[in-house]
């Protein structure tokens, strides 16, 4: 039989039981990081293009962090700062993004890199 650990059902079934266990745990949040767990949320699924395992652990990290976060009864602006973007951004920074973005990011970095007359990947000048 299929084994949901490996193989393409458990590509298919895992991340499903990852993201079901993870929205509900932020059901269970306090509203307020409820909604500020929602709109991080909302801003990975436009900007934080990512394979499959890293969004789920970003996620799940995300859920980690607001739950201490209540149960402290620490501030949001403590967790976010005063630049939620930012913030958000320095999270995805700590995955692998995989994926479309990493790609292109890496591609255009390399383009410029010939284009400037180095060799992609260093910090060299120009050869």
């Amino acid at each position: 039989m299929f084994s949901t650990e490996s193989g393409f059902l458990g590509r298919v079934v895992g991340p499903k039981r990852r993201w079901r266990a993870y929205k509900a745990r932020v059901r269970k949040l306090p509203a307020p990081y409820r909604a500020a767990v929602e709109a991080i949320e909302r801003y990975l699924m436009h900007f934080g293009a990512m394979d499959g395992d890293s969004a789920a652990s970003l996620f799940e990290d995300v859920a980690d962090l607001f739950e201490r976060a209540a149960a402290d009864g620490a501030p949001i602006r403590d967790i976010v700062g005063k630049d939620p973007v930012e913030f958000v951004e320095a999270l995805i920074a700590n995955y692998d993004k995989g994926g479309y973005v990493t790609r292109e990011r890496d591609r255009l970095s390399r383009a410029i890199a010939l284009a400037a007359g180095e060799t992609p990947g260093s910090a060299e000048g120009p050869r």
